[in-house]
């Protein structure tokens, strides 16, 4: 198993027209910060934004975060020119909306490559075709995390919003396997809940659970819950040092099996155990 792991728990998005949220990005306790050219930007600023965001990125100073630039898709006016800024720019990653199928998210990798560019390609799943065709599209090479637009795909399923996401779990999980597959991250959606911090919370519990590496986050406010979710917590890291100890202490001894706190340990939870420790390391490493 390959235990080089970056870190991907909370994914920030910032409006490329905040020049002061983009700023203060660099002192928030994030993995990732995007810079959004479409969302959350409107027709009349989107050059604007445009410009504000690749310079942000020229500027640096964001240490051990992520950068991404978030543009419009290439069916839109702006979508060839926000790519080929971006590239210029030059982010870890450029995030690209509403990826239906495999042959788009090859057109992007493509247009990347055109352009001289080795950034990584972060694709959104955010509509019903892009969930019947995760599996093509998280295979396509040059695709390296898949990100969840839960509230797009929300209003093309004509879904109701409810507390448990039971609307959407066909596509969370689905994604999550397709991420798994191919050796791909995958980040859940964003939440609009900023004032209920256990509310939040339960949301982030339940993509860990679900699978998913990391959250992406519209406020500051749901950077700490997301952390705390999807980073192991203390005992989860000694339970995991302990079923490594376990482990190692068996083989040596030319045993398959150990024995923990009465529990069968195998190798695959030995493997999930180091997972753990790597990714703990990483965190302590970056933070």
């Amino acid at each position: 198993m390959n235990h080089d792991i970056r870190p991907r728990r909370s994914a920030l998005y910032m409006p490329a027209t905040n020049q002061r949220a983009m700023d203060k990005a660099r002192e928030l306790n994030i993995d990732v910060v995007i810079f959004d050219l479409e969302d959350a930007v409107t027709p009349a600023a989107k050059l604007q934004a445009r410009a504000l965001a690749c310079a942000q990125v020229r500027a640096g100073g964001y240490g051990r975060r992520e950068v991404l630039i978030r543009v419009n898709g290439l069916d839109t006016r702006w979508g060839e020119d926000d790519l080929a800024a971006a590239v210029a720019a030059g982010p870890d990653a450029i995030l690209v909306p509403k990826v239906h199928d495999a042959a788009l998210a090859g057109m992007y990798v493509r247009r990347l490559r055109e352009l001289g560019s080795r950034a990584a390609l972060w694709v959104m799943i955010e509509t019903p075709a892009g969930v019947a065709n995760v599996d093509a599209i998280a295979a396509q090479d040059g695709v390296a995390v898949l990100v969840m637009g839960t509230s797009d795909l929300m209003k093309e399923l004509r879904a109701r919003d409810t507390s448990g996401r039971g609307a959407l779990l066909y596509a969370l999980s689905r994604t999550v396997n397709a991420a798994r597959r191919y050796g791909r991250d995958v980040l859940d959606g964003v939440s609009p809940v900023l004032d209920d911090e256990p509310a939040f919370t339960a949301l982030c519990i339940q993509g860990r659970d679900l699978g998913f590496d990391g959250k992406t986050l519209i406020h500051p406010a749901q950077v700490a819950p997301a952390n705390r979710a999807f980073g192991p917590t203390p005992d989860e890291v000694r339970l995991a040092q302990r079923v490594v100890q376990a482990w190692d202490e068996t083989r040596q001894a030319g045993q398959g099996i150990a024995v923990l706190d009465g529990k069968m340990v195998e190798n695959l939870h030995a493997e999930q155990a180091r997972r753990v420790i790597a990714f703990q390391a990483a965190i302590g490493q970056n933070g």
